[in-house]
């Protein structure tokens, strides 16, 4: 790392475009290596934060049999995922304020690669059940506060940043739901063995944090006033807040639906199962560069709603196309929705540039991601009860194409040039 990126994390976190904060106390100067560290910390970080749930439900069938789960409990499994990310997300500022977002985050690797540890020596339902959550709540935790460790020690590369984060997070999801089933059956077949597989990837991800949370709690102590003064501004006031959050929440719904539904929605049309698997794969793997490319375009516009909007566009293309021939225009409609999805880097690092400080950002991230996930739960469960009882996807089709147009009109509020904590009445 360059000498002037090392001073630059020395620096206050300034929103980009915005006023510099005055530093309230001068901490010593960070070491050479925290920011290689950090990089490599941030980056296992993401690829950590979908695997619990993309490989589970590769295998979850013969999970479920092999614990004997009711449909009740499999339902509530893959309800789960969710509810703890806006649970668990709540209790991030506080956690953050007590003991600094970097041993968090380090704790919450901890708990992730804990809980798949465990997991697949679970021999009930409810103890598979208590190892997920343990995972989740990691998974929940460093949610929220990556975007607040962009902000604290990248302030002024707030696009970049996210965007290689949101890159290894998307790439993390397409390698956990696409190595499974084969690692699972190259190594015997057992379906405890391909869960076990990904705590050696969690477990990786705990050691660069280890010694980034050593470093920050010596900052802290350094300066523990500072540390603990800033609590931020009061999101529920901010209207950008809301638009975010509820930004998030539709387009979670998007996300949840597609990678539960789309492969059924092709079968249905006529497309093998096989095939329906690999176009899954396209929407997802869509996501791998264009995470990256999106942030960056995001952190050198000034407001972000025209690219809500064009992902918006494109994913009314698509719910339009699997509408009038979900056949014929199949590897085309899964193209489309794969870019439209891609409102998620969108959104976070929307979340770095609404904020002007570090507290803003953790506030602001674990109020909209909470509040996005607690909107986003009903999604699947609605769209499957509407195709059930409606026999086909046109009305549920007509549902999703319908919920981007709010989503669309949420991106041009909360990308408008503007913090929380003006709209809160905070000074710098």
């Amino acid at each position: 790392m360059r000498d002037e990126d090392i001073q630059t994390m020395n620096r206050p976190a300034v929103a980009d475009g915005g006023p510099a904060r005055p530093a309230p106390a001068a901490p010593e100067a960070a070491p050479a290596w925290l920011g290689p560290v950090l990089i490599v910390g941030i980056v296992l970080a993401a690829l950590n934060l979908r695997p619990a749930i993309t490989s589970l439900g590769a295998l979850f069938e013969e999970a479920r049999t092999g614990l004997r789960m009711s449909g009740t409990v499999a339902g509530l499994i893959t309800s789960v995922p969710a509810l703890c990310f806006a649970v668990f997300g709540i209790t991030a500022p506080r956690l953050s304020r007590r003991f600094g977002p970097a041993a968090v985050v380090c704790a919450g690797m901890a708990a992730v690669a804990a809980g798949l540890l465990i997991r697949p020596f679970a021999d009930s339902a409810a103890g598979f059940l208590a190892a997920s959550a343990l995972s989740l709540a990691g998974i929940a935790l460093t949610n929220v506060l990556l975007p607040v460790i962009v902000k604290r020690y990248f302030p002024d590369r707030v696009g970049t940043m996210t965007g290689l984060y949101s890159m290894a997070l998307a790439a993390g999801t397409s390698l956990a739901a696409a190595a499974t089933v084969p690692l699972t059956g190259a190594l015997g077949g057992s379906w405890r063995t391909g869960l076990l597989i990904w705590a050696g990837l969690a477990l990786a991800a705990v050691l660069p944090w280890l010694p980034v949370a050593a470093a920050s709690r010596r900052e802290r102590a350094a300066a523990p006033a500072a540390a603990t003064a800033a609590t931020g501004p009061s999101v529920v006031r901010s209207r950008t807040a809301w638009a975010l959050a509820c930004y998030f929440g539709l387009q979670a719904t998007g996300a949840y639906v597609t990678m539960g539904w789309l492969p059924q929605i092709f079968r249905d049309a006529g497309v093998s199962a096989s095939t329906a698997g690999v176009l899954l794969a396209v929407t997802m793997v869509m996501g791998v560069p264009l995470a990256f490319v999106i942030p960056g375009l995001a952190g050198r516009m000034r407001n972000q709603g025209p690219i809500a909007v064009v992902l918006g566009v494109f994913g009314l293309i698509g719910y339009l196309g699997l509408y009038l021939a979900p056949a014929a225009g199949a590897w085309a409609w899964a193209l489309l929705l794969g870019i439209s999805n891609c409102a998620f880097p969108l959104v976070i690092t929307m979340i770095g540039l609404r904020a002007k400080s570090p507290a803003g950002v953790v506030k602001l991230s674990a109020f909209a991601q909470s509040t996005g996930y607690l909107i986003s739960i009903p999604g699947p469960l609605v769209i499957g009860t509407l195709y059930q009882h409606s026999g086909g996807w046109d009305l549920p089709l007509a549902l999703m194409a319908g919920l981007l147009v709010p989503q669309v009109v949420l991106g041009l509020l909360a990308g408008r040039d503007r913090t929380i904590e003006d709209e809160c009445g905070m000074r710098d």
